[in-house]
């Protein structure tokens, strides 16, 4: 991310007296590969139906083996890509689950109609996965215009599928989170707000109910920054990020209790990070470089001016709004 007259976020939070410093290691997200069946304006992975980086089993068999040896590793949250096109999918959701630990499936809904994938939603369900789908608006125009034409009503029909073997309903155990951001250059309005918009038009004109609404401010990296750019926009919106820090907000970084794993087994911070290729540590290191994941806790955070978007208004994480 660049404009003139940027603020360095390192130099941003020292003006705050904030130093981003690690807490126990809480969250481990698997990345496990780029294959998409979508290929999304706003998507910082730049996932599409034609790329071909997919974690293979040895690394996913690595990972279940770091994860045993980490008790203080509640959640693992799989995301991609679609991560349901991984063939190891499954393998690496059913590990987790048997190691007691809490999987969180990353899903673009769109996905569940894919050939292979008749009985994911039942997996998912006899797993107890928590289901974290991506609907960027509950209006047909929004969604096509981001995602392409038809996405909208095929994640009405997956959101149907899945309230209709529990997910979403009260007392199922099964969560269903969504997931917004954004169509445009601009930052999310009120979570609270938004959820309450997105239940009732949902419930309403389509019987669809589910249990969170999370907020993510698009991240100006990647295909996004692309499209920032085509629109002579990245100057404005990189303006109004910086003009929308905020302290609080900065405090609650994802961070800095998750690690990120890439569908390759580096290791990184976070998604966006991996992304960017900014090295956890500020040195390059993978899944087979650590005995065990507690060695991360002493390494310090690596940051950028992309931070900025996760720290504008009320925080952007992959759990929403930070405050």
């Amino acid at each position: 991310m660049t404009a003139p007259g940027l603020f360095p976020f390192g130099d941003r939070l020292a003006q705050n007296g904030i130093a981003l410093s690690r807490t126990p290691l809480e969250i481990l997200q698997v990345n496990t590969g780029k294959l998409c069946n979508q290929a999304c304006l706003h998507c910082h992975v730049e996932a599409g139906p034609k790329r071909t980086e997919l974690m293979d089993r040895r690394t996913l068999l690595r990972i279940l083996h770091l994860l045993a040896d980490a008790p203080s590793v509640h959640t693992v949250d799989i995301t991609g890509g679609a991560p349901e096109l991984n063939p190891h999918f499954r393998e690496l959701v059913a590990g987790a689950r048997a190691l007691g630990r809490e999987v969180i499936d990353r899903c673009i809904l769109t996905v569940l109609f894919e050939p292979g994938q008749e009985q994911t939603p039942e997996f998912l369900a006899q797993q107890r996965v928590k289901v974290v789908a991506s609907l960027p608006c509950y209006t047909q125009g929004n969604v096509d215009q981001q995602r392409g034409s038809g996405v909208f009503d095929l994640s009405i029909r997956a959101l149907r599928r899945l309230n209709g073997i529990g997910y979403g309903q009260p007392g199922s155990g099964l969560p269903l989170d969504l997931v917004y951001n954004p169509v445009g250059a601009y930052l999310p309005c009120s979570q609270a707000d938004l959820e309450r918009d997105y239940k009732r038009a949902l419930l309403d004109n389509f019987g669809i109910s589910f249990n969170r609404l999370l907020t993510i401010t698009n991240m100006p990296i990647k295909r996004f920054l692309h499209d920032l750019e085509r629109e002579d926009k990245l100057d404005a919106y990189t303006q109004l990020l910086l003009d929308n820090f905020n302290p609080q907000a900065a405090l609650g970084v994802m961070c800095r209790s998750p690690v990120s794993v890439g569908w390759d087994g580096t290791l990184y911070d976070c998604d966006f990070n991996q992304m960017l290729e900014l090295d956890l540590g500020r040195e390059r290191r993978t899944i087979w470089d650590v005995g065990s994941l507690a060695e991360i806790g002493d390494l310090p955070i690596a940051t950028g001016d992309h931070c900025y978007g996760c720290t504008a208004g009320a925080g952007s994480s992959c759990g929403g709004a930070v405050i």
